[in-house]
């Protein structure tokens, strides 16, 4: 790990007893430490030291108030936590450095806050074979035990990139070349027919707000998924299969 990679864009943290009991029984996964809290009582962390003991993974001890802080759930820690390895996840920053492997096809995430959907948007994008999934720090979701969930656990070895916020993400895609694309309902070009220049950033926002402004006026080309019977829109993890797959599609054309 470099000086400058912080370890949230190392590690993806679970807490909760049940969550870190079942990542240390998963042999596939790499689990860099567990921190219990001090004082902390009750069922699961005699199991939970067991499975680490058995997996030689360092257990430590910590206050209440850093467990909490470290977490990023105070609620919901149970005290204890665990920091797992995701070694495809990397800051958008080295992603674009020099000498990096080419990105072709990337997804923007902005303003998708319900972690279902943070879940399945790494699952959908991870099974088609997209070179990345900017998930930023501000204004999405965290990467948590909900996320993990709704992903199946592919979160874990999702391409993940981090960057601050999402305009900021996009701005540095649009500076190396990428072609920024927006998915809107009235967009001028339909999904399947649209021309589409790689490499290509597509930008998915909330369902209720959409884009942020500062991530739209950087969008080069809007476009639309056709729908028939009215209906008008896809919930956002549904949209961004289908806009995975089409990438999928048009590279087997």
């Amino acid at each position: 790990m470099t000086a400058e990679t912080s370890p949230k864009d190392r590690f993806i943290t679970v807490y909760g007893r049940n969550p870190v009991h079942e990542v240390l029984l998963d042999e596939g996964l790499h689990v860099d430490k567990v921190v219990i809290a001090d004082g902390a009582r009750g069922s699961g962390l005699r199991e939970i030291q067991q499975a680490a003991r058995r997996r030689g993974v360092v257990v430590q001890h910590a206050s209440a108030e850093r467990v909490k802080k470290l977490a990023g759930n105070g609620r919901q820690d149970q005290g204890v936590f665990a920091d797992v390895v995701a070694p495809r996840m990397r800051p958008l920053d080295a992603a674009l450095a020099e000498g990096a492997r080419p990105l072709h096809a990337v997804l923007v995430l902005d303003g998708v806050t319900t972690p279902a959907n943070v879940g399945m948007i790494l699952r959908s994008a991870t099974a088609a074979g997209l070179d990345g999934i900017v998930v930023p720090r501000k204004g999405v979701a965290s990467l948590d035990p909900l996320v993990v969930k709704a992903s199946a656990g592919v979160a874990f070895r999702a391409p993940i990139l981090k960057a601050f916020t999402a305009a900021e993400a996009v701005g540095q895609l649009k500076e190396r070349g990428f072609h920024v694309v927006g998915l809107d309902a009235s967009g001028d070009d339909d999904l399947f027919a649209a021309h589409l220049p790689e490499p290509v950033a597509f930008v998915l926002g909330s369902e209720t707000a959409g884009l942020t402004p500062e991530v739209a006026e950087q969008v080069d080309t809007w476009v639309s998924i056709p729908m028939a019977a009215d209906v008008e829109s896809l919930n956002v993890s549904a949209a961004a299969a289908v806009v995975c797959f089409e990438l999928v599609r048009r590279q087997r054309a």
